[in-house]
């Protein structure tokens, strides 16, 4: 059996140190800022037309497999992976990046980060809520990021043990195939609901903008494209569910590889009381991992295979993370900070093993500071 490959070790900064690890990476941020332009503009525009034509093209295949004898099977499986990859594009590389208000600089107000609504179940308003502000503010923190484990998995072995967990190696697929609902619904909160902490008047409010965003999601989906079909309304609607799934699968992967590998860290409340800005970049760098492609790789994932750097600078343009990396690992190795990086399969392999490690009893690691005094340096 393959041992476990040793956690890398992350040197404790004084509080100097941590300051102007701060200070190089503000730095980094003002001269990209600085240097925004017309290639950024140029690039997230050609992302919308490459998420248009490949919709048309795939919704089109899909049309022509049904209607067209003998070329059914090729004709269909072409229409669902050009579809998926429209639906994929558009999540990852335009919506989760305009929705974080990357492209409002442009003044377009398609490409603004308030009004944004994307091809997804959940609400973009709720996503901004649970996303950009919760889970960007408190990356990792125990009790404030509610995306550690999205209330269904114990990932980390910090997170409380009970026999439910036993089954997460069966529930952690299923989420990845209805991933787009888990995070439709995840600003509800049902638990609180189920424990009788919330009225049921109180969740129908809350529950009817997602319901809204849900019901336009299958009409689009499962009803409207499929009866353009006439007769052929099955194949075209078994196309769109495959499509669905196949984004669903693609966005739990990259996101779990951004967040759950072996050397990510958890960490207590108390770490971010009288936080300062370079100890803020040291959790955000310590709570993700990155993974390595190249440029396809980079724009099928919306750039989140430059997590580390997403969660540095998550209103700078995605396209812009690859060239920062350079230099984000050139600072993080002079200050004796471990860079997470490795390929999609090593990635999601380390994913999988903590999901099926500790769906059993583990105990929690030693905390690592992230801070010594200046008498320690």
């Amino acid at each position: 059996m393959r041992t476990p490959t040793p956690r890398k070790k992350n040197r404790a900064l004084a509080p100097a140190e941590l300051e102007a690890f701060g200070n190089e990476l503000d730095a980094l941020r003002a001269r990209t800022v600085a240097s925004l332009g017309a290639r950024d503009a140029r690039y997230i525009r050609n992302v919308v037309k490459a998420v248009r034509y490949t919709e048309v093209a795939g919704r089109g295949l899909l049309f022509l497999g049904a209607f067209v004898h003998g070329v059914l099977v090729p004709a269909w499986i072409a229409g669902v992976l050009l579809l998926a990859l429209s639906k994929i594009l558009e999540n990852m590389e335009l919506g989760h990046n305009v929705i974080h208000g990357q492209y409002d600089w442009m003044g377009d107000p398609q490409l603004n980060g308030r009004t944004y609504e994307w091809d997804i179940a959940g609400t973009a308003e709720a996503w901004r809520k649970t996303h950009n502000f919760r889970h960007h503010t408190y990356t990792n923190v125990r009790g404030l990021d509610d995306d550690i484990g999205y209330g269904l998995l114990r990932i980390f072995p910090e997170q409380k043990w009970s026999p439910f967990f036993l089954l997460q190696p069966i529930i952690a697929p299923i989420f990845a195939l209805l991933f787009e609902w888990g995070v439709a619904i995840q600003d509800l909160k049902l638990g609180r609901w189920l424990q009788g902490k919330v009225s049921a008047k109180q969740m129908y409010r809350k529950f009817r903008p997602v319901g809204r965003k849900m019901g336009r999601q299958v009409l689009k989906d499962y009803v409207l494209f499929p009866l353009l079909a006439g007769p052929f309304f099955l194949p075209v609607l078994l196309g769109n569910v495959v499509a669905n799934l196949l984004r669903n699968v693609w966005t739990y992967v990259i996101i779990f590889c951004g967040h759950f590998t072996t050397d990510v860290e958890t960490f207590p409340r108390d770490v971010i009381k009288n936080e300062s800005r370079g100890h803020w970049y040291l959790r955000q760098l310590r709570g993700s991992s990155n993974i390595s492609g190249g440029f396809l790789i980079d724009v099928m994932s919306g750039n989140l295979s430059h997590q580390i750097e997403h969660h540095f600078y998550p209103d700078i343009p995605a396209n812009r993370y690859s060239e920062m990396a350079v230099e984000v690992r050139e600072i993080c190795a002079r200050y004796g900070q471990h860079y997470n990086t490795g390929s999609l399969p090593r990635q999601f392999g380390q994913v999988t093993w903590r999901i099926l490690r500790h769906a059993f009893p583990s105990r929690p690691r030693r905390a690592k500071p992230l801070v010594r005094s200046e008498a320690g340096a």
